[in-house]
């Protein structure tokens, strides 16, 4: 459907574009992300989970307002995986999709030894099975010893695939686990192989996250808004069948199937970021299936659009700052000088300078524009242990050579050499995030607010004020919510106290609203902290996983 004229805004800053596919592990687009009200479904049970009585995704609330709830939020539809009237797992309309076994063969550009694929088929229409179906795509690492079950993994976005993840898997997922677990990662619908929504080809991707407008010129509203229509009308052109039903409550029953076709009786799950909205969600609607959960760097459901964009503002200024500060300690070969507010304004006035000037990369179809360096810079601020690479492509760049940053942002969207994509991560995360989180209904509040962020946190602020919907075809299904998944404890919560994408707050809030949870906090910098925190998280979660041993209340590493 197409929305009102008005009725979602344009994003306020272009510079987000290059940026989006560097999110995969956020769960944010260009301004959007996950967003919390009510509680929905509490109450819910196997007996049909949150929604199958009437529970969840109900949007009667959305556009109410109140002087302690903050500003009215757009009006939602409702998802069709919720308000159904049974069990899926036990209504004979869906047996053929819960009585599936996974035929296992070769994979597909998968470098991971000894990987193995697959397909299992689901409702489009979770509501309406007889509406056709999807197939979605999954990969194993069968277990290294004796195999206890299946894990399965989510690497975030909403855009990453799980099946791709799975070489990284080899190396985040301890050898401890994966002697005991086949580690199972899917590409969720929409995403990839699942059905993988097409939106622009290869050569209009480039030139998308590329278009640079300086981020405080009035032109860049415009040139976003031409960009998101374009966006939006190529998805709907090439997806629209599929475009209403890439929600998260849809995904996540998708994932209840996958764990029948697996022959679990619970589902075991590792999901990162996006990942851990994901599987709350999954909680939510089968609490009495959940097995062992870990949710590293989690999303807060019970937070609005506005207050995820302000809080990853504040992350990644927060990142910026510990990124420079390391860099001045490291003297001559840091390309910056003075004190860290002066480092800050050079970078700054790199960026500017970039934006006026695109930089040589030795590639004269490509060069460095300001919003690929910026999405280089904040691809960096995802691992700590990268920032030493970092510090010598800023040092390159700021002497004219932007082919090491360019390079960077190339990984960060999974640009091949060849110039192909190797997914469609850039619009799957936009198709879901639209679905999933309502904006705020005033648009003066939103411009005042994106106002705000670009004064306030000027490294990233500009980029992630305003709306990534605005010319989205499909209205969002799923209002704001805190999830209580009750009866599906223990879940494990981590938290990494610098997290500049999914802030330390937003795993405390999850871990508070979750019925039985318990929140192990990394000490660190950087996005996520299993496979990387060096030892102290990687043996609590072991633990949690092989044993059931939940880690002591307030544990820090």
């Amino acid at each position: 459907m197409t929305p009102l004229p008005g009725t979602r805004r344009p994003l306020a800053r272009l510079a987000a574009a290059a940026a989006v596919a560097t999110m995969l592990l956020a769960g944010c687009t260009e301004g959007a992300g996950p967003e919390g009200d009510a509680p929905a479904g509490s109450e819910a049970s196997d007996s049909g989970g949150a929604g199958d009585a009437g529970g969840a995704g109900d949007a009667g609330g959305a556009g109410e307002d109140s002087a302690d709830e903050g500003p009215a939020l757009e009006e939602t539809g409702t998802s069709a995986a919720v308000d159904l009237p049974t069990d899926p797992a036990e209504d004979p309309a869906y047996e053929a999709y819960y009585s599936q076994q996974i035929e296992w063969g070769p994979c597909e550009d998968v470098d991971a030894e000894g990987a193995e694929c697959g397909t299992i088929t689901v409702p489009l229409v979770w509501n309406d099975p007889e509406a056709g179906d999807i197939e979605i795509a999954v990969g194993r690492l069968a277990a290294d010893g004796e195999s206890k079950g299946s894990l399965v993994t989510n690497p975030g976005g909403p855009g990453g695939s799980g099946v791709n993840f799975l070489p990284s898997a080899e190396i985040l997922i301890s050898p401890e686990v994966r002697a005991s677990y086949d580690v199972i990662g899917f590409d969720p619908r929409g995403v990839n192989r699942s059905e993988g929504i097409e939106c622009l080809d290869d050569s209009e991707t480039d030139e998308y996250l590329a278009a640079t407008g300086d981020p405080a010129a009035e032109d860049a509203s415009a040139l976003a808004e031409e960009w998101g229509a374009r966006v939006a009308e190529a998805c709907e052109a090439n997806s629209g069948d599929v475009l209403p039903y890439l929600d998260s409550y849809s995904a996540a029953r998708d994932m209840d199937v996958l764990r029948a076709a697996l022959g679990d009786e619970e589902l075991d799950y590792l999901g990162y970021s996006y990942g851990t909205y994901l599987g709350a969600s999954y909680a939510e609607l089968h609490p009495g299936r959940v097995g062992r959960f870990v949710l590293d760097g989690a999303i807060d459901p019970d937070m609005s659009m506005d207050e995820f964009s302000a809080g990853q503002a504040e992350g990644f200024e927060h990142a910026t700052e510990a990124f420079l500060a390391r860099c001045l300690e490291a003297g001559d070969s840091c390309p910056f000088r003075g004190d860290e507010a002066e480092a800050k304004e050079q970078l700054l006035s790199f960026f500017g300078s970039v934006d006026e000037t695109p930089l040589d990369t030795g590639d004269p179809e490509r060069p460095l524009t300001g919003a690929l360096a910026r999405s280089a810079v904040l691809t960096l601020l995802y691992d700590d242990a990268q920032w030493e690479y970092g510090r010598e492509a800023l040092a390159a760049a700021m002497n004219g050579d932007g082919s090491q940053l360019l390079y960077i942002a190339d990984l960060s969207s999974e640009r091949r050499y060849d110039g192909t994509y190797r997914t469609n991560a850039a619009f799957a995360i936009t198709a879901v995030n639209c679905l999933d989180h309502p904006g705020v209904a005033d648009e003066q509040w939103v411009e005042q607010e994106a106002e705000r962020l670009a004064e306030e946190f000027p490294t990233f602020g500009p980029m992630l004020g305003g709306d990534g919907c605005a010319q989205w075809p499909e209205e969002p299904v799923r209002e704001p919510a805190p999830i209580t998944a009750e009866g599906a404890g223990p879940i494990l919560v981590v938290g990494t106290t610098g997290d500049p994408a999914t802030p330390y707050a937003w795993s405390e809030e999850l871990a508070s609203q979750l019925g039985d949870a318990t929140l192990l906090t990394y000490e660190g910098e950087g996005h996520t902290a299993y496979g990387r925190s060096g030892g102290c998280i990687e043996e609590q979660v072991d633990a949690y996983l092989l044993e059931g041993t939940v880690p002591e209340e307030g544990l820090r590493c």
